[in-house]
């Protein structure tokens, strides 16, 4: 089989994760074969490019993501790079395809200052030839995400959503027929978007599984496609899952987790992944980590039945040595005027860097800040504040030390999620923390779908590998135990609307509260007067065999 993308790496100046040496991406299933056409046998080839939760980011970023004002330090991803990429190699590629896997929407000032506008205008030059929806499309309801889609000019493929919102339902397909391929793409958006975005009540979700396999049967038995292919937005681990739990589907383009896959330092899982179907045939599964730092490729051989014979490929890293497509590029710069004077206003300054790269997984810096500002600010106006719960996943990017600026803390906090006020009994809030620990909320038993940021008030051990529903120790709020058993004594904290509706199934769900400032407005007022930030990681959140190690230590 011939290695072309090896080259391609060199002449681009391809690297894996902040610039490790790239690996040998030339992988082979079980048998070899090479073919670009449908030759006597059946057999046809044809290659993919994919991208996945790109998250607004228009333009170049840093390797946290925020905006890159210095590319001695590194620029990676972009719209233009990657339109640049893309058509410079797929004329190689006749019988190629160019997927997008979601979450379009949500966190940078592009999304945030112009919605959904630029994010069309931007991918109807990319050359897409289909996208599935992440969850995050649903942030601003059904109506803004209506308009996006009417707006777009390739399908939208998703086949698990179901929905009588006019415009959702006139432009959302289970999946596509590519005929000039003689391929289908299904698509399939997260079960959990309900719960972790803001849908409609006109639209649900179903389970995927169960519609991607009722999708391949459709498709199988009303058409003579056996090539089959998936655009997935569900995560790594469900990709795994539906491979496994499927027949029928050798391909799954994945996204959601923002899972590195490749044979590199950071790296998830190998690219591709490979798993077997319920028939015991290969599945085949791709990811391209997040933002546009990577475009991933795959070329594979299908046989007459649709299965994958031979493949070949790896992710392509965006860096500042790949070419930008100027016009792109012309018409990103232009968009940055309007919100560039509000968006540069210095608001505050920190020592250190707050890291939010492990806020979805443990206690993380920018977490801790956030928390304790919301509790500095209600306890202005009010007595009685116990302690500040958030969501890591509402955490979206790190703040680099030095100056900090307005845009930079909407990059950070861009769903303008409210501060509200909650009161629980002891026993109750025992029980929240339990579900939080133990990835299940103990009063309606609904997978809890981020990982809790605390202020300094509240601390937590916890047994990660304790049973569900007894995983949490030791909880202290203001130095004094929390009693499991208490329903007498009351703990008031503060958290945010998202949370208090039953957001990432945290609470109890309610609509009896009072929403006030949002966690953007809230954290500004704490750098204006708290500057310069010089914080570390106090230990909020511990885990049993953390504090042995400690003890070990000491």
């Amino acid at each position: 089989m011939h290695c072309r993308l090896p080259l391609l790496r060199l002449l681009l100046g391809v690297l894996p994760l902040a610039g490790a040496v790239a690996a040998e991406d030339v992988l082979y299933s079980e048998r070899r074969l090479s073919k670009r056409f449908i030759d006597e046998q059946g057999n046809y080839n044809i290659s993919f490019y994919h991208i996945n939760d790109v998250h607004a980011h228009l333009d170049e970023f840093s390797s946290s993501g925020t905006d890159c004002t210095n590319p001695s330090r590194g620029c990676y991803g972009g719209y233009a790079r990657v339109k640049h990429y893309v058509e410079q190699t797929r004329p190689s590629h006749p019988d190629s395809l160019f997927l997008n896997v979601g979450d379009e929407f949500q966190g940078t000032l592009f999304y945030s200052f112009y919605g959904g506008e630029k994010i069309a205008e931007t991918l109807n030059q990319m050359g897409f030839d289909g996208m599935t929806l992440g969850n995050h499309e649903f942030d601003g309801g059904d109506d803004k995400l209506g308009e996006f889609l009417n707006n777009l000019t390739f399908p939208i493929i998703s086949a698990n959503i179901q929905s009588t919102h006019p415009l959702l339902n006139k432009t959302i397909k289970p999946y596509h027929i590519y005929d000039k391929y003689e391929l289908a793409v299904i698509g399939v958006t997260t079960e959990t978007t309900a719960g972790i975005s803001r849908p409609g009540k006109e639209t649900t979700f179903s389970d995927s599984v169960a519609a991607v396999q009722a999708t391949i049967d459709h498709i199988r038995s009303t058409t003579n496609i056996k090539r089959i292919a998936a655009i997935t937005h569900i995560g790594y681990d469900e990709d795994q899952r539906l491979a496994e739990s499927t027949t029928g589907l050798h391909l799954i383009m994945g996204g959601h987790s923002h899972t590195p896959l490749g044979d590199f330092p950071g790296a998830q899982g190998s690219y591709p992944t490979i798993k077997k179907n319920k028939a015991g045939d290969e599945v085949f599964i791709v990811q391209a980590y997040r933002w546009g730092e990577y475009v991933g490729y795959i070329d594979v051989t299908y046989d007459a039945d649709g299965k994958i014979l031979a493949y070949h490929g790896a992710p392509v890293h965006m860096t500042n040595t790949t070419a930008q497509d100027p016009g792109l590029q012309a018409q990103i710069t232009s968009w940055r005027a309007p919100f560039a004077e509000f968006a540069g206003e210095v608001v505050g300054f920190s020592n250190v860097d707050l890291d939010q790269t492990q806020c979805r997984n443990k206690e993380c810096l920018l977490g801790d800040l956030m928390a304790d500002a919301m509790v500095a600010y209600r306890r202005k106006v009010t007595t009685g504040i116990d302690f500040a719960l958030i969501n890591g996943g509402g955490v979206r990017a790190t703040i680099d030390a030095g100056n900090i600026t307005r845009g930079g803390v909407l990059t950070s906090f861009p769903f303008g999620n409210t501060i509200v006020d909650m009161t629980y009994t002891a026993a109750d809030l025992w029980k929240v923390l339990e579900g939080l620990v133990s990835g299940v909320n103990q009063f309606n038993g609904k997978t809890v779908t981020s990982f809790p940021q605390l202020s300094k008030d509240i601390r937590i051990l916890y047994d990660p590998a304790g049973p569900v529903g007894s995983r949490l120790k030791r909880a202290t709020v203001g130095g004094q135990p929390i009693d499991s058993k208490d329903t007498s004594k009351k703990y008031t904290f503060v958290t945010v609307d998202f949370l208090a509706g039953g957001g990432d199934s945290f609470l109890v769900p309610t609509t009896g509260f009072a929403t006030l400032d949002a966690q953007d407005v809230v954290l500004m007022a704490y750098l204006a007067e708290n500057s310069p930030i010089d914080i570390a990681l106090d230990g909020r959140i511990k885990t049993v065999g953390e504090c042995a190690r400690r003890r070990r230590r000491a």
